[in-house]
C-alpha cells in the first residue's frame, strides 16, 4: 500500500513539473518577441543610451564610375605621390634574377657544404 502511495505521489510530482515547463516556454518567447518590438521602437525614436542597442548600419552607397575608370585615377594618384601611407598597395619587390645557370649554383653550393662554409639546414642534398 505504502508503495502504491509512494508511487502515486512520484507521478504526481512529475506530472506537474513537466507542466510547469511547457507552460512556462510559450510566454517567455512572447514575452521576447514584445521587449525586442519595444527595443526596436526605442531605437528608431533616439531613446537609447549609446551601448543600448548594435549600431546603426552604414548605407553602401554604389559608384557611378567603371572599375576601369577607377584604377586609372588609382594609378594617377600613386604616381602624383597623391596618396597617404596605407592608400596605395604596398610597392612590390624587384626580383633580380641571377646570371648563373642552375647547374654553377649547384656546383657551388656543394662546394660549401664540403667545404663547411655553410650554416646548419643549408646544406645540399
Amino acid at each position: 500500500m505504502k508503495l502504491k502511495l509512494i508511487l502515486a505521489a512520484m507521478i504526481a510530482a512529475v506530472s506537474v513539473m513537466a507542466q510547469a515547463q511547457t507552460a512556462a516556454a510559450p510566454a517567455a518567447s512572447a514575452a521576447r518577441a514584445d521587449v525586442k518590438a519595444e527595443a526596436k521602437a526605442a531605437a528608431k525614436a533616439g531613446e537609447t543610451k549609446a551601448g543600448d542597442t548594435a549600431a546603426p548600419k552604414a548605407e553602401k552607397s554604389k559608384s557611378k564610375k567603371a572599375r576601369a575608370d577607377v584604377k586609372a585615377e588609382a594609378a594617377a594618384a600613386n604616381k602624383a605621390g597623391e596618396t597617404k601611407a596605407g592608400d596605395a598597395a604596398a610597392p612590390k619587390a624587384d626580383k633580380s634574377k641571377s646570371t648563373k645557370e642552375r647547374a654553377e649554383v649547384k656546383a657551388d653550393a656543394k662546394a660549401a657544404a664540403k667545404a663547411g662554409e655553410t650554416k646548419a639546414g643549408e646544406t645540399a642534398k
